[in-house]
């Protein structure tokens, strides 16, 4: 039988390219290794954080299946950084282990168009420099004409403690022997990274009146744009705060040399952002403690989850190191802690479409191209998935630009810069971050998702009656008056703010700093939801800033949209700097935009490039 698109792995990334080539009316097959383990959360039990919660809004705001999941899967869930900036506001929860892949399973089962097998791939059938279909373990060919690997940490995967080294994939299931070695012969660069996971505690074994305890945010909040919280926020469950101490890292530093990282037995380069503990202490050594949460991994078992406490230690020494920790003196550890190292391919050798440069209709999405993270890993699933579908129906493939989405700025980063280590979104390293919003992620990628009919008819009627109420309330502000009654002057004092002209709109006030929409509705009623209140704050109080950014990324859509073609020979420009010319050569930009941000490549080079494109392609 053939299928419009094969999809290699269950996890995050292959759930989301599954469900939306389904969804676009393609004929899609689902190979897993264990569907027990779709959307498997093999680390940390939550969806979101820093940067990340922003790219799940992003991922609904296209159609995507994460933001819905984890909406009626989590016990926990709170806005981080929330007195900070808009810029580095991001939404994390506490999703329920058990229940978030289940409900994954349910959405996939029911997606039309759809099929799941389980089964392993060992290789890909190529013809012409075109993918074919797969090979499966037991010899079966399944046809296809667009594939997409998603294969997470199972390329021939190593789990690590101390001096021991045991092949499999995480929770010691089978891993993929074969698939990367016949990557390899297809000509992709083959790249071993490292990733691990802290120890699993039982619950009952710890004393929680040693630790302080963490809660869920009095607000209710939710990923989706389309749906509404089904928790209570009385009911979100309690995580907890612990810290490292000198006996922790007194254990720690004495047994360095056994670490599979320290000892020698690690191949792989581990994420910079994301160590083990090990790790910070050595690059942290003036820390006299690092903070670390328990936090449950479900309400459905006695296991919990030590973050930011990630080890390779053998089992005796994480004994010692978990028994150090005040309020688990006496725990029990249900799991050890490990590092897995596992096979990725370069992602230099992908287009941002995420397309690969050496096979035609071949993608890949998810940690195979070098990243870390579900959300990451859901992203980039989910925009492979929908480039795939394009390309079957001969349409321009959805490439987001830095401006537009967190994805675009890490899947750029990806073709553009390569990684030699598990990459992780921050917001630092988005430049245009104040627009970059979790209030407004339907508002930049929403007309996309209904472009390449990735959303429904009602999501996006739910999506421009929300633009008409954005407009109703900048009206309303604008047109609101301030009259000065000695009610409103009271106020005005008790808040030690300076009191305003006569007539003054609210839309003034609310550009002064001190000003929240909040106490301008203690003046007159603003009727309208709290989503609609922070977009238009938000924009109003940063219109400056917004606007300088917007001539920003004026000049730079210039860069991009001087586009460099396909057929270019590098070695025929003079005056190109060595390094410049191999860069180029290798990762082949799609526009001066793209080339300007390659390591290596430097103004001059950038002009040079220019005038070349300008005097040989002037008329095409």
């Amino acid at each position: 039988m053939k299928y419009e698109v094969i999809v290699v792995g269950g996890g995050h990334a292959g759930c989301e390219a599954a469900h939306i080539t389904a969804f676009m009316g393609h004929s899609t097959l689902l190979i897993t290794m264990n569907i027990r383990n779709i959307a498997d959360m093999p680390c940390n039990p939550s969806i979101g954080g820093t940067a990340k919660g922003v790219i799940v809004r992003d991922i609904d705001a296209l159609g995507g299946l994460m933001g819905r999941v984890a909406d009626a899967s989590h016990f926990q869930i709170k806005m981080l950084n929330s007195k900070k900036g808009p810029a580095v506001r991001s939404l994390r929860c506490q999703a329920d282990k058990a229940t978030y892949p289940k409900n994954m399973l349910k959405e996939l089962e029911k997606t039309k168009n759809l099929e799941i097998k389980e089964a392993i791939v060992e290789d890909i059938v190529v013809e012409n420099n075109k993918t074919k279909g797969v090979i499966l373990e037991n010899g079966e060919i399944i046809f296809c004409t667009t594939l997409i690997l998603t294969t997470g940490t199972y390329l021939k995967s190593n789990i690590l403690r101390g001096s021991s080294s045991i092949e499999g994939g995480p929770h010691g299931e089978a891993r993929s022997n074969h698939l990367s070695d016949n990557l390899k012969r297809l000509g992709f660069t083959i790249q071993r990274l490292k990733t691990g996971t802290p120890p699993r505690i039982k619950a009952s074994s710890i004393d929680f009146t040693k630790c302080t305890p963490e809660y869920g945010d009095n607000k209710y909040y939710t990923f989706s744009h389309d749906t509404k919280p089904i928790y209570k926020i009385e009911e979100q469950q309690k995580c907890y705060l612990v810290y490292t101490n000198e006996s922790t890292h007194k254990i720690i530093m004495d047994n360095l040399e056994k670490s599979s990282m320290y000892g020698g037995y690690v191949t792989g380069i581990g994420p910079r952002y994301c160590p083990s503990i090990e790790d910070k202490l050595v690059r942290f050594k003036d820390k006299e403690r690092h903070q670390l949460f328990l936090e449950p991994e479900s309400l459905y078992y006695d296991e919990w989850y030590v973050q930011g406490f990630s080890t390779s230690m053998p089992e005796d020494v994480q004994e010692l190191m978990v028994h150090s920790l005040k309020g688990l003196e006496n725990a029990v550890i249900t799991k050890y802690a490990y590092a897995i190292e596992y096979d990725s391919i370069n992602p230099l050798e992908i287009k941002p479409s995420l397309e690969t440069k050496i096979i035609e209709n071949l993608f890949t999405a998810g940690q195979i191209n070098g990243t870390s993270g579900y959300e990451e890993a859901a992203g980039q699933g989910l925009l492979a998935g929908i480039n795939a579908a394009a390309k079957l129906e001969n349409k321009n493939p959805l490439i987001l630009k830095r401006n537009e989405s967190y994805l675009g700025v890490l899947i750029d980063d990806l073709v553009t810069k390569g990684t030699q280590e598990p990459y992780r979104m921050l917001t630092s390293r988005a430049e245009y971050r104040l627009i970059l919003r979790h209030d407004n992620a339907d508002l930049r990628l929403r007309e996309y998702g209904w472009k390449y009919k990735t959303i429904t008819e009602e999501m996006y009627i739910n999506y421009l009656n929300h633009k008409k109420e954005i407009k109703k309330l900048k009206e309303f502000l604008e047109n609101t008056k301030l009259e000065i009654t000695e009610k409103i002057l009271e106020k005005f004092k008790q808040n030690d703010f300076s009191i305003p002209l006569n007539k003054t709109s609210f839309l003034e006030l609310l550009k002064r700093p001190e000003i929240t929409i909040e106490f301008l509705d203690s003046l007159k009623s603003i009727n309208f939801s709290d989503q609609v209140k922070e977009i238009v704050s938000i924009e109003i109080k940063y219109e400056g800033y917004i606007k300088k950014m917007k001539k920003e990324i004026e000049r730079m859509l210039k860069l991009e949209e001087k586009q460099i073609p396909k057929n270019i020979d590098y070695k025929k420009i003079k005056n190109l700097a060595s390094e410049a010319r191999q860069k180029l050569e290798a990762i082949r930009p799609i526009s001066i935009g793209q080339a300007s941000r390659i390591s290596g490549v430097n103004p001059a080079d950038i002009s040079i490039l220019a005038i070349y494109l300008k005097k040989e392609y002037a008329n095409e």
